[in-house]
This record gives C-alpha cells, structure tokens and sequence, in this order.
C-alpha cells in the first residue's frame, strides 16, 4: 500500500518552524501561509522565547556581493539550519507543498504491513531520506567502528544494462544493500582502508592525501571477480531546482569535447535514460550526472537506498534474489503524490547567501580561483531557464559554481566504473555554494565524491586531468595566497 504522511507543519525541524514563525512576525515577506492564525496560539510562547535566536536570518545581502547566490531564492543565514529553509520566495499552495515534501523527506520507513510508512526494503542502505542527507547537507564515509550511515557503493560489470547504464551484477544488481528487514540476509558488507601519501607546496610545506581502498566483506553469495565498485557520499540537496530550471543550451554552450581553446578543459555531457518520458535525457544530477530529474533521482533513492517501490521503479531492488517476497509485485509503496511533494522539497530549498564577500583576502582569494582557472569547471554565474510547474526557480541569474558537465579528474580520482556516457575518470562539476557552511550544518569537512579529502586543500590537490593545471597553479602559491583561495571558498 501506498505510503502516507500528515501534518506537515508537525513534521518540520524545530528550528524551521521558529525562524519562519519568527520573520512572519517581524513582518518579513518571506512567509504569508494563510493558516497561521489557526497556530498561532499553539507557538505564541515559542515566538516570544525564540524570535531573538541566531536562525533568524538577516534580511539585507551582505556589502559587496553583486550577485546573490540563489538568485530571488537567496536566504541570508549562516546558521546550521541554512540549507534546510524553503525559499524565500515561496507562499501560498508552494509553501505548503514545500512542507509536506519536508515531512516526506523526513519520514521513517518502516517494514510492511506497517499502514503508515510502510515497505522499507527488504533490502536498503538507510530508512529516511534525511537519514543520507542529514540537514539536507552532505554525507561522510564511516569513522573507524562506524556503520555507513550517508555513504554507498554503486555496482557492476563491465558491459551495459538496457538502457545503456552501467550492467548490474548478477544477484546484486547495481547497488550493494548493507542492511536489511528482520528475516532477510543483508547483501555484503564493504571495508575502507586508508594510506597516507605525502606532497609538498612549492614553498616546502607539506600535505598528506589519504588513498582510500575498497574491499567487499561478507557476502551472502560469492561476487564476481570483475565486480566495479563506485563510492558516493550523500550530496548537498539545497538549489537543485535552481539547476534543474537550467537550460539545455545553457549547459550544452559550455561543451569544448576538443578543447578547442587550449586550456586543457573539455567538459561533457552525459545523456542518461528518462524514465518518465521514455527516451535518452541529459544528465543533470549525481556524482556522474546519472540522472536527468530531481523526480528520477528521488524515485531512484526511494528505490535503491530504501527498498520502496514507486511508479517509476515498481520492481523491488532485490528482484530475483533471496531476500525478495515472492510477491513483490504489489502496489507502489510511495504515491505519485508524495513521491512529486519530495521531489518539489528539494526543487524549493532556498540557496545561501555568501559571506564576507567585502573582505580583501576573500577578494583576492577570488581573483586567484579565476587566475587559476577553477572558474573553467565551477562556472560562477548563470541563468536559469523555465521550470515548468515552479516559477519561483525560473528566470534566475545564480552563482552556483558548476557547469553542469563531466570532466575527467586524472587517475587519481578513478572509480573504475563507466556510467552510461561517463568514464571512469569522469565526474560532474559539483556545485560549489554553501561549501564554506559544511563545517557549521554538518560537521565535518570531507569532500570530493567519497569524501577521502579531509579539507578545502586535501581536495584541490587531488585534481588531476583536467584539472591539473589548476592544481599545480595553486601548489605553486605562496601560503598567504593559499589561504586567500581558501578564504574565497569559505565564502561561498
């Protein structure tokens, strides 16, 4: 049966209900929900004891910064909630649309026959999409002792699916499931060993880069010799909509296969499999832009990471195996509905606005990303085209600092694993705002696809490829220039 979530306002993070209760009263245009009288008294005393909380945001942009981020869906907040505020821009039926996609981002999945959030597995990774992307921030692999907690391993063989993915492994298909339902047997289990390897600044001051190796465990069924395994962590889920509104031509107007200017930079697109409308798409999201829609890339991870089943993928992941029901045909256990609101939480989060954009080390730090070319992947600035159904994303310039496109990053940064039109040594631009926020809403600074970078600096120096002209203009700075670069990307 279909899942269900209510009381979408009830399901919200305590601090985001307090910051948007707070601006309502402060007057700010950012929250007009027409049924706030109806709750008003229930949170009177929460208002009055939190509206002088550090997660209200500031309503003016910061001196200096030209362009805001997000475009008219910018939030001015740098507090540990500043990637999970709906946009600013929102009201009305698209605020509450908004919630209730937040509840459903937020909602445990539990073992059928449960009537409210049921089918989770009998297979998965993890039971809540907020569980992966806690804050709606970015995941992390295991600390020694640790379980994976927002981190997974995609799959396969060489050859390709159908569709012209990545071919899944006989038995596994094409992600390793490392939990599973009381009853059933997990699929394998995957360890991460670390070594160290040294290099040096060309003013003689050291850095260490940790080498990450990827090891099956205990399996229920051998697997095979030739198995490709590809890491990922959990990715931000703040702006996507933003990107998804982006144009084609816009993406595609950044393409140099031949790199007919010289710089050592080819970007790509990939094309991928559209589920919905049936034919081949450009790829916008994941570590490989696998996948065309923020519809897909949820249905997807309801799919793969939870074990629930939608209209998009109606198949249990564990299809043909052990662990399947032998009826596992049923009805989807999230509706379109709810699957739709999901999808619409993370097209409407609102983006943050930089910081400290006025100080000179951030600018210098700036003209140093351009200097070094870091603008000819990150791409700084654009302009959103139309996304049907959310005018609120559309139209926008924003600075999210990618283009959208494959670059190969060198050996170095190799899954070994092709990904429809991707190579091995392939990865999408990421984007680049809110990066300088991770320390504050999650915790930790890992980066890079399966977080081996323990900083800004462990990540530039694992460029290579394309990149390795950047990277070897930034090993050559002096320390004072490295840390502006630093500060810069702190900013964003």
């Amino acid at each position: 049966m279909a899942a269900s979530v209510t009381s979408p306002f009830m399901y919200m993070k305590l601090s985001q209900r307090t910051s948007l209760w707070c601006r309502a009263a402060l007057g700010s245009p950012i929250v007009r929900w027409r049924s706030a009288s109806l709750l008003a008294p229930l949170l009177a005393g929460l208002l009055l004891a939190s509206c002088s909380d550090q997660s209200i945001a500031v309503e003016d942009p910061p001196v200096g910064e030209e362009h805001p981020a997000g475009g008219s869906t910018t939030l001015y907040n740098a507090t540990s909630n500043a990637f999970s505020l709906p946009a600013p821009n929102l009201s009305g039926a698209g605020l509450q649309l908004h919630f209730r996609g937040d509840a459903s981002f937020e909602a445990t999945f539990v073992t059928a026959p449960a009537t409210v959030n049921g089918g989770l597995g009998p297979i998965y990774n993890n039971t809540s999409c907020i569980s992966c992307h806690a804050r709606d921030g970015r995941g992390r692999p295991p600390l020694p002792g640790e379980t994976t907690a927002s981190m997974l391993f995609r799959i396969s063989v060489p050859g390709q699916a159908e569709d012209g993915g990545p071919a899944p492994v006989p038995g596994f298909g094409g992600q390793l499931q490392e939990r599973s339902i009381f009853g059933r047997q997990t699929e394998a289990t995957m360890t991460i060993s670390y070594r160290d390897s040294i290099g040096r600044f060309a003013d003689g001051s050291e850095y260490r880069l940790q080498i990450p190796r990827y090891a099956p465990g205990s399996s229920y069924r051998p697997l095979p010799s030739d198995l490709q395994i590809s890491p990922r962590v959990a990715p931000p889920v703040f702006g996507l909509g933003l990107l998804e509104a982006v144009s084609e031509a816009t993406i595609l107007a950044g393409v140099d296969e031949g790199d007919a200017d010289g710089d050592g930079i080819s970007g790509r697109p990939n094309y991928v499999w559209d589920i919905e409308k049936g034919r081949r798409a450009i790829g916008r999201f994941g570590w490989k832009a696998n996948s065309p829609t923020l519809l897909q890339q949820v249905a997807a991870a309801y799919s793969g990471d939870m074990g629930v089943t939608s209209s998009l993928f109606p198949v249990e992941s564990c299809h043909g195996q052990p662990q399947a029901d032998q009826d596992d045909s049923d009805d989807p256990e999230i509706s379109d509905d709810l699957l739709r609101a999901t999808a619409y939480y993370t097209q409407t989060l609102g983006v943050p606005a930089r910081r400290n954009t006025g100080e000179a080390t951030v600018r210098r730090g700036e003209r140093l990303f351009r200097e070094a070319n870091c603008s000819g992947c990150h791409r700084p600035t654009m302009v959103t085209g139309v996304l049907d159904g959310i005018p609120e994303v559309s139209g926008q310039k924003i600075a999210p600092y990618t283009d959208m496109l494959l670059h190969d990053m060198g050996e170095g940064l190799s899954d070994g694993r092709p990904d429809y039109l991707a190579g091995e040594n392939e990865w999408r631009t990421p984007p680049l705002w809110g990066i300088g926020l991770t320390q504050v809403i999650n915790g930790h600074t890992n980066f890079l696809h399966d977080g081996r970078a323990r900083s800004l600096i462990e990540a530039i120096m694992w460029h290579g490829g394309e990149a390795e002209r950047s990277r070897e203009f930034v090993r050559k700075l002096p320390a004072a220039d490295r840390a502006a670069l630093l500060a810069f990307l702190q900013s964003l």
